[in-house]
């Protein structure tokens, strides 16, 4: 059956990849992307998408409000590395806007309809750096740990309502996202860290992150799975070999 989804963050990488994937197996999609540009890009390369701009930090979010969608994907992220000695906290405060707050904020705007319908599912974009944390990683996996309390609670209070909620965790893909956030650090952390200046650390953390990066194709085919799922698991990793590694 057919279902009508909307996705944030689909301007690029695994949002763009599921919008364009669901839409191709006969669901309504409404992909929504950061900037104007964004969708115009998108509008332009898949028409059969409707593509709404919609910055999940701004009122934007009141947008997801107009619309009676089946399954709400919350993609939409940002990324922040370096030892968190040190890492300027207006980059953290950042951080958290848009992967805490702001998946929030359209989620409760999404809410509302799914529940006076008895229906709906939610597929919060978490990570395996949900369940771990490492040396200069610690900014981003805060903010993914946040969303798997926030996703495992509002799991167990939407199911007396109908409404499932699920969260997916995949490893390092090639999306240009792990490279760009490794890239991060980069733009403030050296000679100025005074408390965490273990320079090689990082270095080779970049590194464990950016090679041997997997196809993104992987976690598109799981949205699409968990979008037409019956029913869903708390947790869903990407591979699911990194399952044994989260201890889960």
């Amino acid at each position: 059956m057919a279902k009508t989804v909307m996705i944030t963050g689909a301007g690029s990488g695994f949002g763009r990849g599921a919008a364009v994937a669901l839409a191709a197996r006969g669901h309504d999609v409404i992909a929504t992307t950061e900037t104007e540009e964004q969708a115009a890009a998108l509008r332009s390369e898949v028409p059969q998408l409707t593509v709404e701009k919609l910055d999940i930090t701004t009122d934007d979010v009141h947008k997801a409000s107009r619309w009676d969608v089946d399954v709400l994907i919350d993609n939409a992220g940002a990324g922040q590395t370096g030892p968190l000695a040190d890492v300027p906290l207006d980059r953290v405060r950042r951080l958290f806007e848009v992967n805490v707050f702001g998946t929030l904020a359209v989620t409760q705007a999404a809410l509302p309809r799914m529940v006076a319908r008895g229906s709906g599912r939610i597929i919060i974009m978490s990570s395996i750096a949900g369940v771990l944390s490492g040396p200069a990683f610690g900014p981003y996996s805060m903010t993914k740990h946040a969303l798997e309390a926030m996703g495992k609670a509002l799991r167990a209070e939407l199911a007396p309502q109908g409404i499932d909620v699920t969260l997916i965790n995949p490893g390092p893909f090639l999306t240009g996202f792990n490279d760009r956030m490794a890239d991060s650090m980069w733009e403030w952390f050296g000679e100025g860290s005074l408390n965490a200046p273990a320079t090689p650390l990082f270095e080779s953390m970049r590194r464990f992150v950016t090679e041997g990066q997997r196809d993104p194709a992987e976690v598109v085919s799981r949205l699409v799975e968990l979008t037409e799922a019956e029913t869903t698991e708390e947790n869903n990793f990407v591979p699911p070999e990194l399952r044994e590694l989260a201890g889960a």
